[in-house]
């Protein structure tokens, strides 16, 4: 009689057991799921919002390149006016980049650890 209970609950805390794995696995899969989708979402907008004004910031220095050149009377030197801003801008990113990393890092990581 004392073995049957034993067994009883043995099997019953099995079950439990069971039941809390099961359950543990859905609720980290559930939650890599929303990270993923979060990131996929941004990433989305990031990209259809870059295309935008990267499409915008070439109209507006093809214009700026065309209103250089009627000024300057040469169209290479406003074009390569244009061209030299846009290499200055690269290069103070490219000096920038240590102190970009640090907001960077801590926005991704609230965005990955932190519950909104």
């Amino acid at each position: 009689m004392a073995f049957e209970e034993i067994k009883e609950q043995i099997d019953h805390v099995e079950q439990g057991v069971r039941s809390y794995v099961k359950n543990s696995l859905d609720f980290y899969r559930l939650q890599s799921f929303k990270s993923m989708m979060r990131g996929i979402t941004i990433a989305a907008k990031v990209l259809i919002i870059g295309c935008v004004v990267s499409l915008g910031l070439l109209f507006l220095s093809l214009s700026a390149a065309f209103w250089l050149s009627t000024l300057l009377d040469s169209t290479a030197q406003g074009f390569l006016i244009v061209g030299g801003f846009y290499i200055l801008v690269g290069l103070i990113l490219f000096l920038l980049r240590s102190k970009m990393e640090r907001p960077i890092l801590k926005k991704f990581s609230k965005f990955y650890f932190d519950e909104p």
